[in-house]
């Protein structure tokens, strides 16, 4: 077999193997969870901290599917000074849960299937959608991003965080 032969024989197992590589990046980007995805990105650094108080991030790690409202850091830092502090500590726990858990929806419901309406959350309170010029809302917050896909759901961003009625 001459050199010109085995490069040849080369160049289609190339390809191959590079179009399974970019399967398997593919793969390994939705076989993230919503709550991998979360911990992989700064913005959500005070979500991921108040999950884990929580206890939430085992929940949220299972096999969904979910529908997460995920408040930015900015978005807590909106909320009034030393309220983050007081739901992160141990006794609050339960307040905590319950907040985080109106964030989040069960099923994956991608952008182009929300519709305006009330929804129920986790809490088991409902929210409500809102769709005026193009733009969602979820309450008073606003959905910023939308469909970060994750294996057991999806992330929609929102610049507020949400609370239930007391």
């Amino acid at each position: 077999m001459t050199l010109f032969t085995a490069a040849a024989l080369l160049l289609p197992m190339t390809a191959q193997a590079d179009h399974h590589a970019e399967a398997k990046t593919e793969e390994a980007k939705v076989a993230k969870t919503i709550v991998d995805i979360a911990a992989g990105n700064e913005s959500f650094s005070t979500l991921v901290a108040a999950a884990k108080a929580a206890g939430l991030v085992e929940a949220l790690s299972g096999d969904g599917p979910f529908t997460v409202f995920a408040p930015t850091n900015e978005a807590f830092a909106k909320l009034p000074e030393g309220t983050v502090e007081t739901l992160l500590k141990p006794e609050n726990k339960e307040k905590l849960a319950a907040i985080l858990k109106y964030h989040v929806v069960a099923g994956k419901v991608m952008a182009a299937d929300v519709k305006a309406g009330e929804v129920e959350t986790l809490n088991g309170a409902k929210a409500t959608i809102s769709v005026k010029d193009g733009k969602v809302m979820i309450d008073k917050a606003n959905v910023v991003k939308t469909d970060i896909a994750g294996s057991n759901g999806v992330i929609h961003v929102i610049d507020a965080v949400i609370l239930p009625a007391e």
